[in-house]
């Protein structure tokens, strides 16, 4: 959940780390500290808070390096403050370590630590990975790469570490276990990140560092090794990332640039796989696996928060159109379940950074019983990318905001593209159901461009509702992911109680809760359950509760029953969540902003979770 940067070269390192965590700020923002090493001068500065109040720290002191790295944290172990952040000295304090990840073996280690003499300042497991290595070094009088590799050996759970030594003043170390590491390798000099965001502006070749992996830089040359020893080729890949998809583009924030970057999104979504005129559907994951697909007894999805309503999007899509069985699966409870799965099934495994530890490790989980594992995630390279038998990227750009918008819709729009292809193989698409759908799939980024026109609207609703304290949303069919979508939104952003159900559910528990203060938003466009929904809300508004109603274009029956009514374009009842969506994006939006939140860094949460 941390971010992490590093540099070694020819410039000077902390204005290069500073703007590396500012753009990893999404990562964690508790607190943020640099390490700089100047000769054999180890100097570390930390903070608690944003990385601006670093900044403000560091303004008068001494940041003269051409070696260092710098962390930006969400905060596991220990409460956020000055003495947790990171990076942490070893006892001697001839030793930094910069970590993002957890050790589960660290009270152990601890304690055998504090045996041996080491002093510990902080709460954190980090210090006592740093400890652990000195004590190393210590033992075996061996060098310090060697000291990491042993230490590595030790420890238990995830890592993404930075070393640095004052007696190797020309050397920086990293490794990683299950949290992203990539190196950037420029002109004599070579940038280290949790991400590529850091390093696009400075070189576009990489190397996304493996599981067990362990980097050693030092006179202008990288060495990658094997926990074991062994010498590795580096794969040296091209960033195709843009520096302006990473840069405000004259938003206030992140989440409204990407709420508005939708048409595009969804477009490069389906770039290359959505032929029309050729009547063609083409995605290679899927060809490479086809009769897997055809063949398939069952389908499993495994994924975490909003990737999980995307899911179960894709249990609509692929039951309805291509009549195979799906079960959605929280990762998080997967991987613990003892679940049943065998050769014959396909889990589909879904992230927006390819990084989500609970999802990488349910799809371990599957791997291992022999099922076939598809992956649908954002960003090329990740650990999710790498380990699936095969997948699709939904090309969405980077998603900044910590609060998913455009990676929903590019991953339902990859998920619509899979299910009716797979559909079609299967014979339960006829060509002429297929040739409508991709008709209407094409027109989705206008309809979606003219959803976006609703903001000011949307505005002025939200000015109404920002001091509620709790929010129902209700929807049916394809629209009750959409519910669920949109009150994880309100949840995240605004910190208002919402909660997302089936409409028809509402009778079973949530109607209590009606009252004339209580804002229930329902999703009711035109669709095979449009009647029922309009029950529903009859339900809702005996009860005098405030009815705000996402509908249809036209619709005259819905509107004369909602105080609040949202009209979106209509299209077909399959493709309707990338429409309907849009409006809850932009009504959580406008609430947080009114309410004062920080719409971009949401209190407690971290873009990507790549620990338990």
């Amino acid at each position: 959940m941390c971010g992490i940067v590093a540099y070694i070269g020819h410039r000077e390192a902390c204005p290069i780390i500073l703007k590396g965590l500012h753009r990893l700020e999404y990562r964690g923002y508790d607190s943020a500290g640099v390490a700089l090493l100047d000769g054999e001068e180890l100097t570390v500065y930390k903070k608690k808070g944003k990385v601006a109040e670093l900044e403000g720290f560091i303004a008068e002191k001494n940041t003269r390096a051409n070696i260092g790295m710098g962390h930006t944290r969400w905060a596991t172990h220990g409460e956020p403050n000055d003495v947790n952040a990171h990076p942490h000295y070893s006892t001697s304090e001839r030793i930094a370590i910069i970590h993002n990840g957890i050790i589960e073996n660290y009270a152990a280690l601890k304690e055998h630590l504090q045996q041996q003499g080491h002093v510990f300042h902080s709460d954190t497991d980090t210090e006592v990975f740093v400890n652990l290595i000195e004590e190393i070094q210590k033992k075996n009088q061996g060098s310090l790469e060697q000291a990491v590799r042993l230490a590595l050996h030790e420890v238990v759970g995830a890592y993404a570490i930075v070393v640095l030594s004052k007696d190797n003043p020309g050397q920086l170390i990293a490794a990683r276990k299950g949290s992203p590491l990539v190196v950037g390798i420029g002109e004599n000099e070579f940038f280290l990140a949790s991400d590529a965001t850091p390093i696009i502006e400075y070189t576009s070749d990489v190397v996304y560092v493996n599981d067990y992996e362990l980097v050693v830089i030092r006179d202008g040359e990288m060495d990658l090794r094997s926990r074991e020893d062994v010498k590795q080729t580096p794969y040296i890949q091209k960033l195709e990332l843009e520096l302006d998809r990473i840069e405000k583009g004259g938003y206030e924030h992140f989440m409204l640039k990407e709420i508005f970057e939708q048409p595009r999104s969804i477009l490069d979504s389906m770039r290359g796989r959505l032929e029309l005129e050729a009547g063609h559907l083409n995605m290679g994951g899927v060809r490479a696996y086809e009769r897997k697909f055809v063949n398939a007894e069952r389908i499993l999805i495994v994924a975490c928060g909003t990737s999980w309503h995307a899911g179960l999007v894709a249990e609509y899509l692929l039951e309805d159109l291509a009549r195979v069985p799906v079960e959605v699966e929280y990762a998080s409870e997967f991987r613990y379940r003892n679940p049943v799965i065998t050769e014959r099934d396909i889990v589909i495994a879904i992230s927006q950074s390819g990084e989500t530890a609970d999802t990488l490790a349910a799809l371990e989980l599957a791997k291992s019983r022999g099922a076939t594992i598809f992956g649908i995630c954002n960003v090329v390279g990740s650990s999710i990318a790498r380990a699936t038998d095969a997948g699709a990227y939904t090309h969405a750009g980077p998603e900044i905001g910590v609060a998913s918008t455009k990676a929903f819709t590019a991953q339902v729009t990859v998920l619509t593209l899979l299910a009716m292809i797979v559909g079609h193989k299967r014979g339960t698409l006829t060509d002429t159901r297929l040739r409508e759908l991709m008709v209407e799939l094409e027109t989705i980024p206008a309809k979606v461009e003219k959803a976006l026109e609703l903001n000011t609207e949307i505005m002025q609703i939200a000015e109404i509702f920002k001091d509620s304290t709790n929010f129902l949303y209700l929807g049916r069919g394809y629209n009750f992911p959409v519910a669920l979508e949109g009150a994880l939104k309100l949840k995240e952003i605004s910190y208002i109680h919402a909660e997302g159900y089936p409409a028809a559910e509402m009778k079973h528990g949530p109607i209590a809760l009606i009252d004339e203060n209580m804002p229930v938003v329902v999703i009711a466009t035109k669709d095979s359950s449009y009647e029922k929904v309009v029950s529903n809300i009859q339900e809702v508004k005996a009860r005098k509760g405030r009815i705000i109603a996402v509908v249809t274009e036209g619709d005259t029956v819905i509107p004369a029953m909602a105080e609040f009514t949202i009209e979106v374009p209509a299209t077909s009842e399959v493709l309707m969540p990338l429409v309907s969506v849009v409006p809850l994006q932009l009504l959580s939006y406008h609430i947080a902003v009114l309410r004062g939140c920080n719409v971009d860094q949401p209190r407690n949460l971290a873009k990507s979770v790549t620990v338990e």
